[in-house]
């Protein structure tokens, strides 16, 4: 059966945060939560671009207006700020859209010394899950969807070097951030549930979507190959790829599937996951390593200083 947005429902009623909302899946998620009522709070980081994107996404929305947030997922200060933010802003989130993510980046770093792709794919949306936790809690039945990536299947976890502060290579630190991602739903997952709470975690991923993720990496290496390999994955995009609305598909359906049992995978049910009706799918085993993903956890807490405050 082909699922679309057309079977979101109602949503009247329901808050849902989106990071990275200004443009790509973000946008399009956005644009089809406010459409079917939803309350959407739009995660951005810069506020230029999010104000355009808040503007698009209002023309949409029905009753109730979008609303912008200031969020750098590379920066664990803007973090807190960004929660607390929230936190004056609603009295319970019904649902996380964690989707925000950079994509195969020349090395550099966030604010706080982390390798930017995964402290940003990663440890951000880890510190920014634990600080929304008590807003999720106050829902009835709170959702919380990371976005993941076909990717992850490349990625291993370099315990010895997850920083990699001795050899980078840019699609392996890809890899192993979405990988992260992973693991990091799983366990969130698990302990919601010895926790004995009603937050479900699932994950996603869109296939292969038109978004600008794929040029941003050679863009910001720049000089003439950097802008040749960007309009060479625009290229690419425009003839292989599907459109970034069908890419947001599976987000939104871990969003709002019901009767979900929580750490279900979401992506295109086509062939090699790359387009159609999103479905359940299946990760590579690594991502179900409960000893992986709780070291992760802890690790997690350790660099970022936050932890999850379950009742």
């Amino acid at each position: 059966m082909t699922w679309t947005a057309d079977d979101l429902g109602d949503l009247t009623g329901r808050a849902v945060l989106v990071t990275g909302a200004n443009s790509g899946l973000g946008l399009r998620s956005a644009e089809a939560l406010a459409a079917h009522g939803a309350r959407v709070l739009m995660a951005c980081r810069n506020r230029e671009k999010g104000e355009a994107a808040r503007a698009a996404v209002a023309a949409q929305a029905g009753a109730t207006a979008p609303e912008l947030v200031s969020l750098d997922l590379a920066d664990l200060t803007s973090i807190e700020t960004a929660a607390k933010e929230v936190a004056n802003k609603v009295e319970r989130l019904d649902g996380l859209l964690n989707n925000a993510g950079v994509m195969a980046m020349p090395h550099c770093r966030t604010v706080d010394g982390f390798e930017m792709q995964f402290g940003t794919n990663h440890l951000g949306h880890y510190a920014l899950t634990a600080r929304l936790l008590p807003l999720l809690l106050a829902a009835p039945e709170p959702r919380v969807v990371t976005t993941s990536s076909t990717m992850h299947r490349i990625g291993r976890m370099k315990w010895d070097d997850l920083q990699h502060e001795h050899r980078y290579s840019k699609w392996p630190a890809y890899g192993q951030s979405k990988l992260a991602n992973l693991l990091f739903a799983f366990e969130l997952d698990r302990r919601a549930k010895l926790a004995r709470t009603a937050l479900r975690s699932v994950a996603a991923h869109p296939g292969y979507a038109d978004t600008h993720l794929q040029a941003a990496g050679p863009e910001m290496s720049g000089g003439v190959l950097g802008r040749l390999n960007a309009r060479a994955m625009g290229l690419t995009n425009s003839v292989f790829a599907q459109t970034d609305a069908a890419g947001a598909l599976p987000q939104l359906r871990g969003l709002v599937e019901p009767d979900i049992v929580g750490g279900e995978f979401f992506g295109p049910g086509g062939f090699a996951e790359m387009h159609g009706s999103p479905v359940v799918v299946k990760p590579k085993k690594a991502a179900y390593d409960t000893e992986a993903a709780a070291k992760l956890w802890d690790l997690s807490a350790e660099l970022t200083g936050v932890s999850f405050d379950w009742p």
